[in-house]
């Protein structure tokens, strides 16, 4: 029986939510950042980490620049 990568707790077949190649508690599903619950195939990862798509993971990693909300999203090279 595998375990959650989240809680490191077993996963039994009813509570089991497969996302990331992995097997995770519906709960613990959730986005590094903002900690939204999160379902499968909704989401993107980063380094085996889920992420909401928008806004958590294009904030984090997508393209810098003017034009994504505020001021503070310009990145200095």
């Amino acid at each position: 029986m595998p375990n959650c990568p989240k809680c490191d707790r077993p996963v039994y077949f009813a509570e089991r939510v497969t996302s990331l190649g992995k097997d995770w508690h519906k709960p613990c599903l959730k986005c590094e950042k903002c900690n939204k619950t999160l379902t499968p195939g909704s989401h993107a990862e980063h380094e085996g980490k889920p992420y909401c798509s928008n806004p958590c993971y294009s904030a984090l990693f997508g393209p810098g620049g003017y034009g994504r909300g505020s001021t503070q999203s310009y990145k200095y090279n």
